[in-house]
């Protein structure tokens, strides 16, 4: 589907991607420990931490590059790149607070096409959800039919339709409604695909 790439990076200290271009590419990087710089053609310059979410929409094109700069800890992230409804859309940059607080309860909008509830706009149908859970919580999300789920587990370990998943798995759904139980310190991000 749309969703080309989902990168598991773990760059050490002082290390990173030097300059690099990217084109026609809507670009979402999720620190979940460390900080990861930023610095573009665009003339963006930025650290983020977990709890944020960049955004960098590459259009007719942009060179970034993206390093950690501590000196001492290394910095995980993903990076996952969605192919754009249109191609040679301007390029835009833009970063996200995410509502960690929340996510501990809840499924929290991260991106959508439309950009509702104050998430990133993306110039595709994708919404992008990401949630948090320990212990005995549960959640559910019917996934529309004719739509896709990809669902990754970020961190942690979550059982998914009474599968076990570890961080770094992930599966795709489609036609039934996803449940995830008996998280252990789980991050979960759930991809909703056309």
């Amino acid at each position: 589907r749309t969703l080309r790439v989902l990168n598991d990076d773990r760059v050490g200290p002082g290390a990173g991607f030097g300059a690099h271009p990217h084109r026609d590419m809507e670009i979402l990087s999720y620190v979940l420990d460390g900080a990861l710089e930023h610095r573009d053609s665009l003339g963006n310059g930025s650290v983020i931490r977990p709890g944020q979410l960049q955004h960098m929409r590459a259009g007719t094109g942009v060179v970034h590059a993206e390093y950690n700069p501590s000196a001492t800890e290394p910095v995980h992230f993903l990076q996952i790149w969605i192919v754009p409804g249109a191609r040679g859309l301007a390029p835009a940059y833009g970063e996200y607070r995410v509502d960690r607080e929340r996510a501990g309860r809840d499924f929290v909008l991260l991106a959508s096409r439309d950009g509702r509830n104050g998430s990133v706009a993306l110039a595709q149908d994708v919404d992008l959800w990401v949630t948090h859970l320990d212990g005995h919580a549960s959640r559910s999300f019917d996934v529309t039919p004719g739509r896709s789920a990809w669902v990754h587990v970020a961190r942690g370990s979550v059982v998914i339709n009474g599968q076990v998943l570890s961080a770094g798995d992930a599966a795709a759904i489609s036609g039934e409604t996803i449940t995830l139980t008996n998280g252990s310190q789980a991050e979960v991000l759930l991809f909703d695909l056309a």
